[in-house]
This record gives C-alpha cells, structure tokens and sequence, in this order.
C-alpha cells in the first residue's frame, strides 16, 4: 500500500512538472517579443563604457534585474490575487514611463544636450576616475529602471498565461520565466558588448579564415551597437505604446481597425497588416512620450518657481 502511494504521489509530480513544462513554453513564446526589445534596450543601454568595465556593468545590471524580478513576481502574484484590477493602471504607468525615456532620449539628441556630447563625456574622463565611476553609476541606474517596466510586463504576460492554473503553478511558470528572461537577456548582452574584443582575439591568431572572421567582427562590433541603439530608442516608443494602446480600448480597437485596413492593399496587403499594429504603437509610444516630457517640464518649472516665491 506504501509503495502503491509512492508510486501515485511519483505520478502527480511527474504530472504537474509536465503541466508546468506546458505552461512555461507558452509563457516563452509570448513573451519572446518583448524579450527581444528588452535585449536591444539593455546593450544600448550599457554601450560607451569603458571595455574594462563592460562585463562588471553588465553584471551589475544583472543583479538589479533579478532583485526588480524578486519584487515583481510576488507583487504581480498578489496583485493578480487580490487586485486584478489594479494591473492594467500600473502597466499602463509604466508604458508612459519608457515612452518618456525614449523621447527625452531624441529630445537631447538633437537638443545638442551635453550630457550626450561626446565631447563632455572625454572631458569627464579627463577629469578624473571620479567622474567616470558617476557616469557608470548613472548607465547602471538607468538601465535597472529601464529592465523594471519591461520585466513587469514579461511577467504579466507570463501570468495572464497561467491565471487558471493553481497557484503552485503560477508561481513555478512565472519565477521560471522571470530566471530564465534574466539569464538569457544579459548573457547574450555580455557576449554583445565583448564582440569587439573577440574580434581583436581573433584577428591576432594564426589562419586567414580566423583573421577575417576576427576583422569581419571588429568591423561589425560597432555598426551592431549603434543599430541596437537606434533599434532600443524605437523598442521604447513601441513597447511602451503598445501597453498604452492595450489600456485604452478606443486606440485597441483603432489599431485593430488600421490593420485590417491595410490587410485589403493589393499585393503587399498581409505585410501592411502585420506591421501597421506596431507602427501605431510607435505613434502612440512618440506622442505619450511627447505629452509626458512636456508635462514634466512644464512641472519642473513651476515648481523652483514656488520655491522662490516662498
């Protein structure tokens, strides 16, 4: 009897690990998208340090991301619990919030800010390792609050994937994806920000098939991490227009609508309509992202304004 109720527990885990298994590559695919934004974001995000301090600031990020993760998964647990409702409103925060990054970011860039001059950033240097140690600090911080509203909505993704599940299995599949996104995102960041460096490893060995594909790497190195700057720039707009668009029907159902439009162009009709969809998140991103930067100004403003005045 014993061992007929060994046998039978045996069979339920095996059988909840297959359910989880299940879930969790449902979970993977859904959230695949964003993880390719949140890999463009975070190289771009990382870019322009030191090549000594690469793999450190990585790591650094890294381990904000797993502590923004070991936040986040009980919170959305007990949000998705207890408060259902309350999920949309703080997504929808934080989609105007990459919004926001991602227009300051094209407002400074052609606001010849000097934060962003290159210029500024030798002198910084010249001046001293205190000044580099404040710069990496900042890329650190931005970059961990950057991975914070994409990891909320990773794991929101990979909730709604499981919400009938039991609760065990909620969390198994969500803190699986959680370690699993953490992982996979700054390991291939790692090997991105150190491509240069195994060009030039490469290039110097023995055999002209290395040497080249060394040369070929050095030459790319730096043409890949522009690209994935300009592609983190529109990851923003995009990412976070489509939680905007998601939260207010009105635009959803626009979107939808545009899509199907485009789908009735003769020829080139099902690209139009798989592609419109992102392009009106991109609108949606650049405009939210506009009205927030003004409103924060205008804010700014005002407040040393009534400091004065008291």
């Amino acid at each position: 009897m014993a061992g007929a109720s060994l046998l039978t527990l045996i069979d339920d885990i095996a059988s909840i690990l297959d359910d989880v298994a299940v879930m969790g590559k449902v979970a993977a695919k859904k959230t695949a998208g964003v993880l390719g934004d949140d890999l463009a974001l975070n190289a771009q995000q990382v870019s322009g340090v030191n090549a000594d301090r690469e793999l450190p600031v990585v790591w650094a990020v890294a381990k904000g991301s797993l502590k923004n993760k070991a936040i986040l998964v009980p919170a959305a647990l007990a949000i998705g619990a207890f408060a259902p409702w309350a999920v949309t409103p703080l997504l929808m925060l934080g989609g105007a919030y990459l919004c926001f990054e991602g227009f300051e970011k094209l407002a400074h860039k052609y606001m010849h800010d000097a934060t962003d001059d290159p210029v500024a950033v030798n002198k910084a240097a010249a001046n001293g390792a205190a000044d580099i140690v404040a710069m990496e600090k900042e890329k650190i911080k931005g970059a961990i609050t950057t991975d914070f509203i994409l990891s909320a909505e990773i794991i929101v993704i990979a909730l709604g994937t499981v919400a009938d599940a039991p609760f065990t299995q909620q969390v198994t599949v969500v803190a699986g994806i959680a370690v699993v996104m953490t992982v996979g995102v700054y390991g291939l960041v790692a090997g991105i920000v150190k491509l240069d460096d195994a060009g030039l490893y490469l290039s110097q060995r023995s055999g002209a098939v290395t040497k080249a594909f060394g040369r070929m790497l050095l030459t790319g190195a730096p043409l890949l991490m522009k690209t994935l700057s300009v592609v983190g720039t529109a990851a923003m707009f995009m990412v976070g227009g489509s939680i905007i668009g998601h939260g207010i029907p009105a635009l959803h159902h626009f979107s939808e609508g545009a899509a199907l439009a485009a789908g009735g162009v003769g020829g080139v009709g099902p690209v139009l309509q798989f592609i419109t969809p992102t392009l009106v998140d991109a609108v949606i991103g650049v405009i939210t992202g506009a009205l927030v930067l003004l409103g924060v100004t205008l804010v700014k403003k005002v407040l040393p304004a009534k400091k004065i005045a008291h």
